[in-house]
């Protein structure tokens, strides 16, 4: 006969497969996404989210974040690190707020966080700041991705913090801090990151490289610049 464990007395058998471990977290969601269906019929709300999908695989793949699922209109993205989360994250909005031009009833919104969780049965996250980043999204304007204070000193030297507000979440007792953040620079002065095509500064930038000409060029993390380093050089007709 199997040995049988309570509910409430002791560990469960299976308990053998949670591992507390300590992630940063993503929640996305394209707001407006029903008034779209409504407004422009089924497929071409198919076509954004096809569209938004292929744009966040991109992204993820080069900044190492992993996708944890899909949630209809939505994502869970869930890294070890907290930087490439963010930077992740904040050239999201910037590609599909400013570069792509969003859908006039279309956009996103983000709701980031970190701490420690239970990885329970290696493919699902257990734990308060999973919630809290899940409750930032929702409540987020759009257009906004919202950043608990766990991950604020993480920010990359391109992102910026616009605001700082206490907002009340649902389950939780006491209003949590978010700031808003985006990229900091996108004026007539920033050239673009060569591998990202994000735009920066002398001052925001986080690496400077010189192409063969001699011409500064700039980076806003150490794997674009390490990308663009292994490029095979071009050679002329």
């Amino acid at each position: 006969m199997r040995p049988v464990t309570r509910l409430g007395r002791g560990r469960p058998a299976w308990h053998h497969r949670e591992v507390r471990v300590h992630r940063s977290f993503a929640f996305v969601d394209v707001s407006g996404f029903t008034a779209l269906t409504e407004l422009e019929g089924d497929e071409r709300a198919v076509d954004v989210l096809t569209a938004f999908r292929v744009l966040l695989r991109d992204i993820c793949s080069r900044r190492g974040v992993r996708i944890a699922k899909w949630l209809g209109d939505g994502v869970m993205l869930v890294c070890v690190q907290t930087r490439p989360l963010l930077e992740a994250v904040l050239e999201l909005h910037y590609v599909v707020g400013v570069v792509s031009g969003p859908v006039e009833t279309v956009s996103i919104r983000s709701g980031v966080n970190a701490g420690e969780v239970i990885l329970m049965e290696g493919d699902d996250y257990i734990g308060h700041c999973v919630n809290v980043a899940a409750r930032l999204c929702d409540l987020a304007p759009a257009g906004e991705a919202l950043a608990a204070p766990a991950v604020m000193e993480h920010l990359p030297s391109w992102g910026l913090s616009v605001s700082e507000s206490h907002i009340s979440l649902r389950g939780v007792e006491r209003p949590v801090p978010a700031s808003s953040i985006r990229l900091a620079h996108d004026g007539p002065d920033a050239t673009l990151d060569p591998i990202c095509g994000l735009p920066l500064t002398h001052d925001t930038a986080e690496e400077i490289a010189h192409d063969v000409r001699g011409s500064v060029v700039l980076f806003c993390s150490p794997g674009c610049v390490d990308t663009w380093r292994r490029r095979p050089p071009r050679t002329s007709d």
